[in-house]
């Protein structure tokens, strides 16, 4: 148990059919994400796999944020594929916009970055986030993240570009 009832926990196939529901939902919600309303076309058998092979990889990480059996949040970190890249990953995170303000993001990358320093692999933690997002750059910010460059055009939302901000965090 976290903060206000939070629960932070790794995603099992089971949570396959929540997560759609979620990712579905969170679509719906902002636009700072990088996939909107629809867009999001796993089927329930296809999540689960997707959740499974997290839980087989050592430099993969696939988290919930749970408040009474809710989902609320949640973060997936992937490392390479390759000896040479698997050192170093990439994560996503989003929270519902009711749950926005509870810490519930702060509490996901804590929980990513405690658990990359137990690991003997994971040495970088990389994410992308889009230039006008001032929420999510304070967030990064506040756990240690910096600013590494910029990705002009990233993202095409309703017929406008978005840069993207990128940013890292050097576990060792």
């Amino acid at each position: 148990m976290g903060e206000s009832g939070i629960i932070i926990r790794e995603a099992i196939a089971d949570d396959a059919e929540k997560m759609l529901n979620y990712l579905e939902k969170i679509a719906a919600e902002s636009d700072f994400l990088t996939f909107g309303p629809g867009e999001f076309k796993l089927t329930l058998e296809q999540e689960k796999d997707t959740l499974d092979s997290y839980s087989i990889k050592d430099n993969a990480l696939f988290l919930v944020a749970e408040i009474n059996g809710k989902i609320v949040g949640n973060l997936d970190f992937q490392g390479g594929s390759r000896p040479r890249t698997a050192h170093t990953g990439e994560f996503g995170i989003s929270v519902l916009k009711d749950y926005w303000g509870q810490h519930i993001g702060k509490v996901l990358l804590k929980t990513l970055i405690n658990w990359a320093k137990g690991t003997d692999l994971i040495r970088k933690i990389n994410l992308r986030v889009r230039s006008d997002n001032e929420r999510a750059k304070h967030l990064y910010q506040s756990v240690g993240f910096i600013e590494e460059g910029i990705i002009s055009r990233d993202l095409l939302v309703d017929g406008t570009f978005y840069d993207s901000i990128l940013m890292g965090l050097t576990i060792d």
